[in-house]
């Protein structure tokens, strides 16, 4: 949530930020600002809204000219978007950005206004700014932890004290930074497509450490003042990835990435026809004494999780389970010596996911990890690793990056059926050459694109749409249905089909939509029924089914077929009709499809 920038250097820092924080619209936000060293000391220009609402205010009361500053786009947490809530925080003499929240805020604030301290904003962020210049003695680097001491909650913080005008000070606690390393100039950033028009080259932040950066270079500390040595990374993606190239909206470009996704993630991962997760630390000794799983995510990657426990169970004969992170956390979960938890997160940095590693590691579980970007939080800290290298997901809702976490729930479970015995080699073999050959069976659908349109063009200007599905169909149901709310604002839920007639068929009437999901031969018939219940009662019914099963006129008003696979690998391929027929709707009802309301890429707080 949020993004921060902050550069040193020769350009235009104003350019510089603004370049900068476009790349991070994506992480979601309701107002910007920027502050920048100018001759006079250090302007600060803020506004309300998007970024172009910022830009416009700074062609009113004229644009910052200085070659280092600070950025910031606020998702408002602690008080309400506006001008005067917007970051960057401060006073003439230091200035703040924050992406976080301060969990001891109003004790602080009260400490504070006893000191004769104003405040102007109802933000968690001002209390700092004002706890910075408090302490301020001449002495950044001693002014900064001893803010840090004092604070509790998430924290970047990007910082600058006129008194030094070519420093930037920058310092993180369960909130993602890194230090981007130019030709002569430095940066601060949230994520990485910041900074790729200017550097690959960058530093991961740990906590507890201080970063003074400068135009010449970057020192970073740890709180006792001593020089740390950090290892050098390289971005593996250019600033073409990040970009549209030519699609109307991120999304698109995300859905169709899709089989160049899977192969980048699972190619690697298949040797001699069998699983190779590349991951020393999870051995066959370990999967066979794995009591219990507990595959641990929020929202999209909980459903990737929901494919996954469906897998093992089948193919592995383990029990799993699927929590969602922020009540895994405070559910006092029942975890046992050799239980496995499994975490899923794109980014590497859900707050809720990663505070339910760090409970299981406090507990002695093993712990593993499926995320996307290299160097993360989760990534740094599971006991074992695995990325799934679907390169940069910019747009809010998740497309690429469910799938390629499903293909490593299917790896794993793979993997552990082997390592158990409960699928011959022969068999496991199978199903890694149906797995590879998926990409292909991903782009015949893609090809078909211009049918989910029409299909989305019938149900837009529904108010209210319900999935249906059995099984792994009813997990898939969910994710279809979470695309279709987030970014259409139409009121979707999904509904295990058995259900139905358990409250819900109440709601059925006379053009009511209704998303069914049939793709799973053992329950197909059974599906087809709690179909019928629903086109009884009027119900105006999409199906998404196998391309095998026979169907009926009288089943469905529109039918949308899946090539055929495998029954437990085809979310694989079902998913993809159900993104784009979210993404048609919502750009059909003049929806900001990468941009939705009140929404974040990476949900940094709880």
């Amino acid at each position: 949530m949020c993004g921060i920038v902050g550069y040193i250097g020769k350009r235009n820092a104003s350019e510089v930020l603004i370049d900068g924080l476009r790349k991070l619209e994506y992480r979601g936000y309701d107002s910007a600002g920027i502050a920048v060293f100018e001759e006079e000391g250090i302007k600060v220009v803020k506004a309300k809204g998007r970024l172009d609402d910022l830009e416009e205010k700074m062609n009113l009361v004229g644009k910052p000219k200085g070659s280092c500053g600070i950025g910031h786009t606020r998702w408002a947490t602690h008080g309400e978007p506006s001008d005067v809530n917007s970051h960057p925080h401060g006073n003439s003499r230091i200035t703040l950005v924050h992406n976080g929240i301060i969990e001891n805020y109003l004790e602080l604030k009260e400490r504070l206004a006893a000191k004769n301290y104003l405040f102007e904003s109802q933000t968690d962020t001002e209390v700092v700014a004002k706890l910075l210049d408090y302490y301020y003695d001449g002495n950044p680097f001693e002014t900064v932890r001893k803010v840090i001491e004092n604070v509790k909650g998430s924290y970047a913080f990007g910082i600058m004290f006129a008194d030094f005008p070519n420093q930037i000070f920058a310092v993180r606690k369960d909130s993602p930074m890194i230090v981007g390393l130019g030709e002569g100039e430095n940066f601060i950033a949230s994520d990485v497509p910041a900074i790729l028009k200017y550097t690959k080259d960058y530093y991961l932040i740990d906590e507890d450490e201080i970063v003074v950066l400068e135009e010449g270079g970057t020192k970073i500390y740890n709180l006792d003042h001593e020089l740390i040595e950090k290892q050098r990374h390289t971005a593996t993606w250019d600033i073409e990835a990040a970009e549209k190239g030519g699609y109307p909206h991120f999304m698109l470009k995300e859905i169709f990435e899709q089989p160049d996704a899977l192969r980048k993630t699972v190619q690697p991962r298949i040797k001699d026809g069998l699983p190779d997760l590349q991951v020393d630390s999870f051995t066959d000794d370990l999967i066979r004494k794995i009591g219990k799983i507990h595959i641990v995510a929020c929202g999209t990657a909980s459903y990737a999780g929901m494919i996954g426990k469906c897998a093992i169970e089948k193919l592995a004969r383990i029990p799993a389970e699927v929590c969602i992170a922020s009540e895994f956390r405070y559910g006092d979960p029942i975890l046992k010596e050799n239980d496995l938890v499994i975490v899923i997160s794109q980014s590497g940095e859900t707050a809720d996911t990663l505070a339910a590693l760090r409970l299981a590691k406090k507990k002695g579980i093993h712990t593993m990890a499926i995320v996307n970007v290299v160097g993360s939080s989760i990534a740094r800290e599971a006991d074992s690793i695995i990325y799934t290298w679907a390169g940069p997901e910019i747009a809010v809702a998740s497309t690429k990056a469910y799938t390629v976490q499903m293909s490593v729930m299917y790896l794993i479970a793979l993997k552990m059926a082997l390592a158990l015995g409960t699928l011959s080699e022969e068999e496991v073999k199978g199903y890694c050459g149906t797995i590879l050959s998926l990409p292909e069976k991903q782009q015949q659908i893609l090809d078909q694109s211009d049918t989910c349109k029409y299909f989305a063009s019938r149900f837009q200007n529904a108010e209210h749409l319900f999935y249906i599905g059995r099984g792994i169909d009813y997990a898939l149901s969910m994710e279809g249905s979470l695309k279709l709310k987030e970014i259409s604002y139409i009121h979707s839920e999904a509904y295990a089909a058995g259900e139905l007639k358990h409250g819900t068929i109440s709601l059925i009437t006379d053009n009511v939509p209704v998303i069914a999901v049939a793709t799973q031969e053992n329950i197909y018939e059974k599906t087809i029924s709690n179909i019928k219940e629903v086109t009884t009662r009027g119900a105006k019914v999409l199906l998404v089914v196998n391309d095998r099963f026979e169907v009926n006129e009288d089943i469905a008003n529109y039918v949308l077929r899946v090539p055929t696979t495998d029954d437990i690998l085809i979310p694989l391929l079902a998913v993809i009709p159900l993104q784009l027929f979210a993404y048609y709707t919502a750009v059909l009802r003049g929806c900001d499809v990468d941009k939705p309301r009140n929404l974040a890429k990476s949900v940094t707080v709880e």
